[in-house]
């Protein structure tokens, strides 16, 4: 039998004293962007890219068919963005996203984007979000370089980040086992430090959340914002409760069930400074 979505209280997201409308303007004072970050003119558009990760950045660091070439391509994840897992001469490791649209859209628009300015296109808004989370301190792909090309009414865009050393999403581990207690009480505990600092994650689900055999990390913050606390957390945790009930459906009862869903929830009460239990 399924587990039936549940909602967290509002007491377990809402009794903490924390200030997370000040812990958010902290990401754009304390770590706002540093001198190492430089806009560069493209044809038709631009890109943000840090020089202390790569400062040979070139527009064709974004196209997938110039990292082909070079037979530094080690894998492609299908969805609504394309994904691309490269490896760089130098033994680095990117991923290498094109932005698509979703759903209904992705039919009308495909990889367009209505324009308004440069600074909230979809990848310019998503790396510096994702460079302010890094420079925080939490477990986020650094962000590498990111461009828009513009046409008209419209853009298309691109974002290059560092590749995680992670064993695989939750999604995919889950497929071929099942968790520690302990590894539930990480997630918790990992998804609770984004949201002490604000962050909503537009779109929490198994596949955005990455583990390795030491750390859990968060990935894809497009469309991210920083908020006020409210019952957003709530919304958040609830559609990672659906998208774990929907991609461990058919598999063994072990792999997801209301013990291993409230050790996540254990995790995520807990103070950020208190060490995981032994």
């Amino acid at each position: 039998m399924r587990c039936a979505v549940w909602r967290t209280a509002g007491a377990l997201v809402h009794s903490d004293k924390l200030e997370v409308h000040y812990e958010g303007s902290l990401l754009s004072g304390r770590w706002a962007l540093g001198p190492e970050v430089k806009r560069g003119a493209l044809a038709g558009g631009a890109m943000l890219y840090d020089t202390s990760r790569a400062g040979n950045v070139s527009a064709e660091w974004f196209e997938p068919h110039y990292w082909a070439a070079r037979g530094e391509i080690e894998g492609v994840a299908r969805g609504r963005g394309a994904a691309h897992f490269l490896r760089a001469g130098d033994g680095r490791r990117y991923v290498l996203r094109h932005y698509r649209r979703g759903g209904l859209f992705a039919r009308l628009g495909g990889d367009r984007f209505s324009w308004h300015d440069e600074q909230s296109t979809r990848p310019f808004a998503e790396w510096r979000l994702t460079y302010r989370l890094h420079r925080a301190g939490l477990p986020v792909p650094a962000p590498v370089a990111a461009r828009y090309l513009q046409r008209g009414a419209s853009y298309s865009g691109d974002i290059l980040t560092e590749r995680l050393p992670t064993v695989g999403s939750l999604a995919a581990c889950l497929r071929t086992g099942a968790l520690s207690v302990l590894t539930w009480i990480s997630i918790g505990r990992c998804i609770r430090r984004f949201h002490d600092l604000g962050v909503c994650h537009a779109d929490l689900n198994a596949h955005n959340v990455l583990l390795s055999e030491e750390n859990v990390y968060l990935v894809d913050f497009d469309r991210c914002r920083l908020r006020a606390p409210g019952w957003w957390r709530d919304g958040n945790l609830v559609r990672l409760r659906r998208s774990l009930e929907k991609v461990t459906w058919g598999l063994p009862a072990e792999r997801f069930g209301e013990a291993d869903w409230h050790g996540l929830l254990d995790g995520y009460r807990q103070s950020a400074a208190e060490p995981p239990p032994a």
